[in-house]
């Protein structure tokens, strides 16, 4: 009998080392949901932000966008949002946070903006109809999501054709930004993940932000 319980014991161990090294990977969700609010605010429409960001620089990959349709995804604060609004996009401005999308709704209010619009999204499914827009931008978001094969097809099926996929995310270095290094994923793992869903003409670019890699995805001409 001892003998059995001590069996039970080690597979319990054993099986939440296993789950350990897993969710290690994936508690970015919760490692930011410990942060105070404001504090997040404060962060994301910091002025300090436009000097290591390069939000313009960001939205110039996308061409002309004047008239274009584009999802936002993980958009916070609506940073990039507004930023993508004056160059006359409609923008969807896409969060699974309330708090974030009450945010973007009370700006609106104080600017006057008619070009963004907010969606709540869930953590597995962007909630795009098909071929829905002609760009999706995720900044500084792609680390939160979980099953990304699964999510990323998703956002592939709402992209118009020859639509572009577009992530920023932190390289897995130190930096004064972004989440901890065990949160960040590599640059070639999010190629090879892409690959899984589908994208062929992928572009990446490291060296245009210090602290974080660009990478574009074309959907495919079919």
């Amino acid at each position: 009998m001892k003998k059995i319980i001590l069996m039970l014991i080690a597979f319990v161990i054993s099986a939440g080392c296993k789950d350990h090294g897993h969710h290690n990977e994936h508690n970015s969700n919760t490692h930011m949901n410990k942060r105070n609010f404001d504090e997040l605010v404060k962060n994301f429409e910091s002025s300090e932000r436009d000097l290591w960001q390069k939000p313009n620089k960001v939205i110039d990959l996308m061409g002309e966008i004047s008239g274009k349709s584009i999802m936002d995804i993980g958009s916070g604060t609506g940073y990039f949002s507004f930023k993508m609004a004056e160059k006359g996009a409609k923008v969807i401005a896409a969060d699974v946070d309330d708090r974030f999308l009450d945010y973007i709704k009370e700006k609106k209010a104080k600017t006057g903006d008619t070009l963004v619009t907010t969606r709540k999204t869930e953590y597995d499914d962007p909630l795009l109809t098909e071929k829905e827009v002609h760009h999706v931008l995720i900044v500084n978001t792609y680390h939160h999501i979980e099953d990304r094969i699964t999510y990323f097809k998703k956002v592939e099926n709402g992209l118009k054709v020859n639509g572009t996929l577009i992530i920023v995310d932190y390289k897995k270095n130190k930096s004064h930004h972004g989440p901890p290094i065990e949160h960040r994923i590599s640059s070639d793992k999010v190629v090879n993940e892409l690959k899984k869903v589908g994208f062929t003409n992928l572009e990446i670019k490291k060296d245009m932000l210090e602290n974080q890699y660009i990478i574009i995805a074309k959907k495919p001409n079919m």
